[in-house]
């Protein structure tokens, strides 16, 4: 299986599959023949697309019916998506168990419906004057195991229909809290009323919700600004190869 980054998935300690090569940034090709023997790719998402949309351009670029990505990333989002090839699609699930790293700024004094940046607004309030020494501990209570209600705007599903879909129809329904766990928390920079976090968390932990809890917390709402994922496992974004770059550099 070829590794499509610069540090091999095999040194971090996860179920997949012994590579066969590597292929880097750096690389000047990177052939279909080896993506047909079963590769992982790290991609950098584009804000903007979808993850299927990434999926979609590099089948048709790579000529490979199946391809299957490692984990979801919201439209607006940037950052490591992994796309899997041909045999590498048994791995998808293994991936997907990973821990995430994010960086996210989000901002105080606004609720949107869809907790992001895409969304309506719904609520506006006057952001409190909060100091580092506040915002801190507020942060950091929400390391640990602990119980998430997703946002209503998801993927996931409820008696067999998908909550966005549910959302843009109108319909209510009652969430469940789910348990996910928050590995760590940096508070990268304050700005108010805006604040960048570094969230290191396990699968299923939406950061869209973190913001709508703390903007709860702090009493003045907030909504998820800007996304972007920089790590899975030992998948880094700095290592992530464009989709232009994918492309460019595709040989028969």
């Amino acid at each position: 299986m070829v590794n499509l980054q610069v540090s091999a998935a095999a040194s971090y300690n996860t179920p997949l599959t012994p590579l066969k090569g590597e292929i880097d940034r750096a690389s000047a090709t990177i052939s279909r023949a080896a993506l047909a023997q079963g590769a992982i790719c790290n991609l950098d998402k584009p804000e903007g697309w979808t993850s299927f949309d990434v999926v979609n351009k590099l089948r048709g670029a790579s000529r490979i019916k199946k391809v299957g990505h490692a984990g979801t990333l919201d439209p607006f989002a940037t950052g490591v998506l992994l796309i899997c090839f041909a045999s590498a699609t048994k791995q998808v699930e293994s991936l997907m168990k990973l821990e995430k790293e994010y960086e996210g700024t989000l901002v105080l004094g606004v609720d949107t419906d869809s907790h992001d940046v895409t969304g309506k607004i719904i609520n506006q309030q006057a952001v409190p004057a909060l100091t580092q020494t506040e915002i801190a501990p507020a942060v950091q209570k929400y390391v640990g195991e602990i119980m998430q209600v997703p946002p209503m705007f998801s993927a996931l599903k409820k008696e067999g229909r998908r909550l966005y879909d549910l959302a843009r129809a109108g319909e209510s329904v009652e969430l469940e809290p789910r348990a996910v766990t928050i590995h760590a928390i940096e508070l990268l920079r304050v700005n108010l009323p805006e604040l960048t976090l570094r969230v290191t968390c396990s699968r299923g932990t939406y950061i869209r919700a973190l913001a709508r809890d703390l903007g709860k917390d702090f009493g003045c709402g907030a909504y998820l600004k800007t996304l972007r994922r920089t790590r899975i496992g030992e998948y880094r974004s700095a290592q992530s190869l464009t989709v232009a770059q994918f492309v460019e550099r595709l040989t028969d």
